[in-house]
C-alpha cells in the first residue's frame, strides 16, 4: 500500500462523528499526513425549513467555518499543533460532497464514523458512510461507534 499523504474526515458536529475524527487525527499524526476536516451544510428543504432567519449564504458559510474551527480546537486540542489540518465547509449533500472532495483533493483515505444500523432503521435512514463507500475514489475506513466508547471533550 502506498504512503497515506492526505486524509479526508467529515463531521456533523455530533459525538458520533467525534469517534471518526479522533481516528482520523490519530492516523494523520502517525502517517505524517495532511488532514482535511469537512462539514457539509445539508441543502435539503428540512434544513432550510428549520432555519428561516439565516442570512446570505456567504454569511452562513463564514459562521460555519468559524464554528468548525472552534469545535476542532475544543474537541481535539491535543492534535491541533501535531497535525496539518485544513478545514472546509461546503453546501450540498454530505455523501456527494465527501466523495467529490476526496477525488478533487486526491485523498488517499476517507475516515468516517458509522451508526452500524441494521434492519428497518438502515432501510429507512440509509447511511451516508455507505453511500460514500460506494462513490469515493479512494478507500473509506468506516469506524463503528457501537464498538468504541464515545469521545468527550475535556
Amino acid at each position: 500500500m502506498s504512503k497515506i499523504k492526505k486524509i479526508l474526515a467529515a463531521t456533523d458536529y455530533s459525538d458520533l462523528s467525534c469517534v471518526g475524527l479522533r481516528r482520523a487525527f490519530e492516523t494523520a499524526r502517525e502517517a505524517g499526513a495532511e488532514l482535511i476536516v469537512l462539514h457539509v451544510i445539508d441543502m435539503s428543504s428540512d434544513w432550510f425549513g428549520k432555519h428561516e432567519n439565516f442570512g446570505p449564504v456567504r454569511t452562513l458559510l463564514a459562521e460555519q467555518k468559524e464554528f468548525l474551527d472552534k469545535y476542532l480546537r475544543e474537541k481535539f486540542p491535543e492534535f491541533m499543533n501535531l497535525v496539518e489540518v485544513r478545514q472546509m465547509v461546503e453546501l450540498g449533500a454530505a455523501h456527494v460532497n465527501i466523495a467529490e472532495i476526496a477525488g478533487r483533493e486526491a485523498a488517499d483515505l476517507v475516515i468516517m464514523s458509522t451508526h452500524g444500523r441494521t434492519g428497518l432503521d438502515h432501510i429507512l435512514l440509509g447511511s451516508v458512510t455507505e453511500k460514500v463507500i460506494a462513490h469515493a475514489p479512494c478507500p473509506v475506513l468506516a469506524i463503528p461507534v457501537s464498538k468504541r466508547p464515545a469521545v468527550m471533550a475535556a
